[in-house]
């Protein structure tokens, strides 16, 4: 099974047992931006404790996802995965924090259609903040390739004010500014 294979597999689960989510991580910045490989395919679930069980169903048996890690999930760091006996291929679900900037991205997703599956994406700027905030905390270049590949293709689209707010708010703004005036470059394969 490959990512994009293993994607529409995870979209047409998510969206058959109706859980709300949206696409983020490298996936994410892939669509909005210059895309590269990857081997991370992540998700933002809203998962009240009563749809648990409607989850691991959803995933099982083509995957292997633990129920006891699932309800785990809602202590730090928040997250779970399910593994995909067929490819070994490892799909986390992180579950939002509940700051303003998370309920933020959840109320900005958009609907798109992604290899003819319709998916729930975080914005163009949404994809970008998340990874300067990781770099913040754990640097890497891959990160801020990432989000320099999103500038890249969106710059023209990029809402700059929500931008500036949200990298304040985050203690973000230096990354930003050399981001947005070309200081970090999208990596050249």
């Amino acid at each position: 099974m490959t990512e994009q294979e293993l994607l529409v597999d995870c979209l047409r689960r998510l969206n058959g047992a109706r859980i709300s989510y949206y696409l983020t991580g490298s996936m994410a910045s892939n669509y909005w931006g210059i895309p590269r490989t990857t081997h991370d395919l992540a998700f933002v679930i809203q998962l009240p404790p009563s749809v648990i069980v409607k989850l691991v169903l959803a995933f099982s048996p083509e995957y292997f996802i633990d129920e006891a890690s699932v309800r785990a999930a809602y202590q730090p760091p928040h997250r779970f995965n399910a593994i995909d006996t067929r490819s070994a291929l490892k799909v986390d679900f992180w579950l939002p924090k509940p700051t303003p900037f998370e309920r933020e991205m959840l109320k900005r997703r958009l609907r798109v259609t992604l290899f003819g599956e319709p998916a729930w994406v975080t914005t163009a700027e949404d994809s970008m903040l998340p990874k300067l905030l990781w770099n913040s905390i754990t640097p890497s270049d891959r990160q801020l390739a990432d989000a320099a590949g999103v500038v890249a293709v969106q710059i023209e689209n990029l809402d700059r004010s929500y931008l500036k707010k949200w990298a304040e708010i985050l203690g973000i703004s230096a990354e930003l500014t050399r981001l947005l005036s070309g200081e970090i470059r999208p990596k050249r394969t």
